[in-house]
């Protein structure tokens, strides 16, 4: 099969929405009037992001969902996305499963592919994503001021957990493990959400790294520091409802919610006074948020433990090159 004949046969599809899609040297984008483009890449590469042997209908929605988790961050509707596809051969099994589960979330959130490149090489997928935001309204990761609620959406720390038994780092029961694992290869961007809070939330940004580093990312941005209970974090890890993980050790559950990577959920900022507002917008968006700390001028970040002392912070979030 070659490039082309791939092309047409899997990622081709009818436009919808003109002057899109696949065929000309530049796809067109025109956003609406008083509308800004918010615009994204990502990229995932086989043994750093997923492992060979990962389902590739799975893997087609988790490349196309952290992009759209960076649209949803910043209150942006999605429009559009190209797909750049590197891969050793042209398995025509492999790219219908892939393209099935990357189009079933793409015309979930109406976001078309317009365009892109295939070429042969290391398994590797890079996606650049389009939205629209109202102008002046996009959330950013400035904004956060002392005495704003530091909220997160979802859950936090399953995928870590999933990522290190698969790793044979720790052993988990098969359901829990089952579990767990969907939530690393299957994320949900929280689209809706992140429309949602708009003029409401004075910080955003989408958990790819894990909790501390990627908060750590608008405490810079916005000159603040944060204090962290531990003992709402804590819950957050849906595997520890497991009757079977009572006996998980803090540490570990600590390592997960606070470091783990893979969230894709939004951590975001917001005055106390919002959180009825907060509330709203979650309810409208269907998605379940949790009030975890507050921004303090003090720079840095403090995490709490129930009984009032400060825990040291002996783990780090995900970094290539660290």
């Amino acid at each position: 099969m070659g490039e082309f004949e791939l092309i047409r046969s899997f990622f081709q599809r009818p436009v919808r929405r003109s002057p899109l899609g696949v065929g000309d040297d530049c796809a067109l984008l025109a956003p609406a009037p008083g509308m800004q483009l918010a615009v994204s890449t990502d990229m995932l590469v086989e043994g750093r992001h997923f492992l060979a042997d990962v389902n590739p209908q799975l893997l087609g929605h988790k490349a196309l969902a952290v992009n759209l988790s960076d649209l949803a961050a910043s209150g942006a509707k999605p429009l559009a996305f190209t797909l750049a596809l590197s891969m050793p051969r042209a398995d025509a099994n492999w790219c219908q499963a892939f393209a099935e589960g990357l189009f079933a979330l793409a015309d979930q959130h109406e976001c078309e592919l317009i365009g892109g490149d295939t070429t042969q090489g290391p398994l590797n997928i890079c996606i650049t994503v389009f939205g629209e935001v109202p102008a002046g309204q996009a959330l950013l990761r400035r904004g956060a001021q002392p005495g704003d609620d530091i909220w997160v959406s979802g859950s936090l720390g399953d995928a870590r957990l999933a990522l290190d038994a698969l790793l044979r780092q720790h052993a988990l029961p098969p359901a829990v493990l089952s579990q767990a694992r969907q939530r690393l290869e299957q994320p949900t961007p929280r689209v809706e959400l992140g429309m949602a809070l708009r003029g409401i939330a004075s910080s955003c940004l989408d958990i790819s790294d894990g909790l501390l580093g990627d908060l750590g990312h608008i405490l810079e941005a916005s000159g603040v520091g944060a204090r962290i209970d531990a003992n709402i974090t804590r819950n957050l890890l849906q595997a520890r409802r497991h009757p079977m993980m009572a006996a998980l050790a803090i540490s570990r559950i600590d390592a997960c919610t606070l470091a783990g990577g893979d969230d894709y959920e939004l951590c975001f900022t917001a005055p106390s006074s919002a959180q009825a507002a907060v509330r709203d917008a979650a309810a409208q968006a269907g998605v379940p948020v949790t009030c975890i700390g507050r921004i303090e001028a003090e720079r840095g970040v403090r995490v709490m433990a129930p009984g009032g002392q400060q825990l040291p912070l002996r783990f780090s979030s995900f970094d290539h090159f660290a």
